[in-house]
């Protein structure tokens, strides 16, 4: 395994930091506070081809490789604070744009894939359903053959980017006596008749990223939006949420790196008892172990990555890289505040966000606990 970038590589890196670090950069504070979906950074971000990492140049896309995406994609989360930005982008790529590059028709590709791209369209994925959580795939929602189309009825919750969305992709059963094998995907526009978005979820962090429930009644959906063929619905599923587990956290070791670097600064900086107190042990063992996380996360991370880019599933080694990076973004953030003391627990210094913020990623795309029973199969055990 070659980790190391090309020339070529390095450039576009070099340029999504450049770009994070010079357009990215609105007040996080009152967008916090507020609830504020950063519309303008989301256009800018698919101006410079962010959302289109993955997607082929035909369709407007850069046709990055998965190592060189998530590298992009961990830039972002380095030089961008804005985790519920970060986060939004990668929903809408690992669940939407994913799925229409692996399983679209080329009607599908050509209609939505250009404006995926480039920001214009904000896709958000609806699955999780109120009463089923992890279990996925007893699902509630129906999708009823009617003739051309499909009627949907049922209700989702948990859906990042709903209130802002313009695109759905939506697993529904068609015949619930199949189990998984019943569940169907399809894309709806958000001014499909029956569609209707409920109130936003206030949440502990990740506060920047909109999310709410959503609800299908009586939903007239044509043929030509089914996504893949009946039934197929829970193999896309697991293979976009494989993409998910393993990428969704590449922002997460960009902010480690940025949150270390930011730890050493100020234990340099700061004297006590007349001397930096990174000369204690204590203060230095915390950043030590920031660097063996974050390095870790990283090796994690690219692996996956690795993985994909030689044809390979990597469903244990997405499985491991959102626990991994998950745990260790949670610990690093709590060893900042620690670093940096009473400060670090203010608001101003912004540190309290980032923890507010990485706690989600133990529950979001499978709980951690979900994880360890995945790799546990995974093992044959």
């Amino acid at each position: 395994m070659d980790f190391s970038w090309s020339k070529e590589q390095k450039q576009l890196l070099d340029a999504v930091q450049r770009f994070a670090s010079q357009q990215l950069t609105r007040d996080l504070i009152e967008g916090d506070r507020h609830d504020q979906f950063d519309h303008a950074g989301w256009k800018k971000c698919g101006e410079f081809g962010i959302q289109g990492l993955p997607v082929p140049t035909e369709f407007g896309g850069l046709a990055a490789d998965p190592l060189t995406t998530v590298g992009a994609l961990e830039k972002l989360g380095y030089a961008c604070k804005d985790n519920g930005l970060v986060f939004s982008i990668n929903a809408h790529l690992w669940t939407v744009v994913m799925p229409v590059i692996t399983a679209g028709t080329p009607a599908q590709k050509q209609k939505y894939l250009p404006g995926l791209s480039d920001g214009s369209i904000v896709g958000a994925n609806a699955m999780s359903e109120p009463n089923f959580g992890s279990d996925a795939f007893n699902l509630g929602t129906t999708a009823r053959r009617d003739g051309d189309k499909y009627i949907l009825n049922g209700s989702k919750t948990w859906v990042t980017n709903a209130p802002v969305a313009d695109l759905f992709a939506v697993y529904a059963t068609v015949d619930k006596s199949k189990g998984p094998h019943g569940v169907t995907a399809f894309l709806v526009p958000k001014d499909s008749p029956g569609l209707v978005i409920g109130p936003r979820i206030e949440k502990m962090g990740l506060r920047t990223s909109p999310m709410s429930e959503v609800f299908f009644q009586d939903c007239p959906i044509p043929v030509e939006n089914r996504l893949g063929d009946e039934g197929s619905g829970s193999i896309l599923f697991t293979r976009s949420m494989t993409w998910e587990r393993g990428c969704i956290l590449a922002g997460a070791v960009g902010s480690q790196q940025r949150s270390l670097e930011r730890s050493i600064r100020h234990a340099n900086t700061r004297k006590q008892s007349g001397q930096s107190i990174g000369k204690f042990q204590h203060v230095a063992g915390k950043i030590v172990d920031m660097k063996m996380r974050l390095d870790s996360s990283r090796h994690f991370l690219y692996h996956g990555a690795w993985m994909r880019s030689m044809g390979k599933a990597g469903f244990i080694e997405a499985a491991m890289a959102k626990l991994h990076i998950s745990d260790s973004w949670v610990k690093s953030c709590e060893d900042a505040i620690q670093i940096h003391g009473a400060s670090g627990y203010t608001v101003e210094y912004e540190l309290e966000r980032e923890l507010r913020d990485a706690i989600g990623s133990r529950i979001y795309s499978g709980t951690s606990e979900i994880q360890k029973n995945l790799i546990a199969s995974l093992l044959g055990l």
